[in-house]
């Protein structure tokens, strides 16, 4: 009886290889070549000699699985094939932190050249171009697979630091920074600088990533290291290595947009930048206030007008580096200080109402000056210096101001 007809036809017969007996030979001696790949290694490469067994054992397995991948690319080179895969995906991760893209270049070539020097060995009789030629082709297909392993490891880094960076900034600005955040910082290269100042700006529109490459490129030219990130519109910047915050802003303000720039005053670590970051986030608020204000500016340039929007620490600067200080050198600089403002900045003026010689209340002036820091017959540190004594007195008439 006939048998019956299933249905299904028969599958197609897969064409015999153009060079069958070299490709079985390349199969046999595949574990010959990788051990002479890995002999070769240790003669030539310092750098594998000097490895951890665990990491030898791993270029070992990459080394076996290129040949192994070479050998199947021979059986069908025409066949879609994922080489990166099939060669380093034998290796774990933290190899490409381990071995460095020089070493996996050499790494690959010394098996190449292993390869190379067997092909008349390998080779069936009359196969030695083929398979020379089929080996330069492959070289070059995994010349570009280790690049791709290498890229795509440094994307991955690159990802994952910018994480990093952009939580260590935020813990800075929000004032949440503790030893985790230190932590977070060392690992991304910060060497704890002993001097420190935050910078705050508007960021530019475009590619944030662009920005932060920018700002890093800024201050590799000043010698500076920075943690940088954009937080919603604000351009935030912890530099670290210079004791002149102002020279700092100066430095890395180019990738800043348009609008006012404000440096926060140095502190000595990262844990203190919170104090810096705080001081130059109430001065970017308040610096509307000043028009005529530099670009950029220091925090402290803008306590008046930090004081006058409500910020605490302004307020609390004010009083105990110019009021305290002046009244403990004697009432007749407050005094003096006093009637002078309010005498449009007259000598004259002061010296009728207070019954002495104008050269009395120059002396006194200059006396308040080496006394605060701030000049009573500049305008701006005039103004200063109404408000601390604004202050100062509302603080003495209720000790919670």
């Amino acid at each position: 009886m006939p048998e019956p007809e299933t249905g299904k036809p028969d599958a197609p017969a897969q064409p015999a290889h153009p060079h069958t007996a070299t490709l079985k030979r390349l199969e046999q001696s595949s574990g010959s070549l990788a051990a002479q790949a890995i002999a070769r290694m240790d003669e030539t490469l310092p750098w594998y000699r000097a490895m951890p067994p665990e990491n030898r054992s791993w270029i070992g397995l990459v080394a076996q699985a290129g040949i192994a991948a070479f050998t199947e690319w021979f059986r069908r080179p025409d066949a879609p094939q994922a080489i990166s895969t099939d060669v380093f995906g034998t290796a774990p991760r933290e190899l490409t932190r381990a071995i460095t893209l020089r070493q996996t270049v050499e790494m690959v070539r010394t098996t190449i050249e292993v390869m190379e020097s067997a092909i008349d060995e390998v080779a069936a009789p009359g196969d030695e171009s083929v398979l020379r030629e089929a080996l330069l082709v492959y070289a070059r297909e995994i010349a570009f697979a280790t690049a791709q392993v290498y890229a795509q490891a440094a994307e991955a880094r690159g990802a994952w630091d910018a994480r990093l960076e952009s939580l260590v900034v935020n813990a800075v600005l929000s004032g949440e920074a503790d030893e985790g955040a230190v932590s977070r910082a060392a690992a991304l290269g910060w060497n704890s600088p002993e001097h420190v100042c935050v910078v705050l700006g508007t960021a530019p529109d475009g590619d944030s990533e662009l920005t932060v490459e920018a700002i890093r490129r800024a201050a590799r030219h000043a010698k500076l290291q920075v943690l940088t990130g954009v937080l919603g519109d604000r351009l935030v910047v912890i530099a670290g290595g210079r004791n002149d915050p102002l020279a700092v802003a100066k430095s890395l303000i180019g990738p800043f947009a348009p609008g006012p720039v404000v440096a926060g005053p140095v502190v000595p670590d990262l844990l203190a930048a919170t104090r810096s970051a705080q001081a130059a986030a109430a001065g970017l608020k308040a610096c509307t206030a000043w028009q005529d204000a530099p670009r950029p500016v220091l925090a402290d340039d803008l306590l008046p007008e930090r004081a006058i929007a409500s910020d605490p620490s302004a307020r609390e600067q004010l009083v105990e580096e110019i009021y305290r200080p002046l009244e403990e050198a004697g009432a007749a600089l407050l005094e003096t200080l006093s009637v002078y403002l309010e005498q449009a900045s007259s000598l004259e003026g002061a010296a009728r109402m207070l019954f002495v010689h104008p050269n009395t209340v120059r002396y006194r002036l200059r006396r308040v000056t080496d006394v605060t820091g701030w000049s009573p017959s500049d305008v701006r540190s005039a103004f200063t210096l109404r408000i601390a004594l604004i202050l100062g007195r509302l603080a003495d008439g209720d000790p919670q101001i």
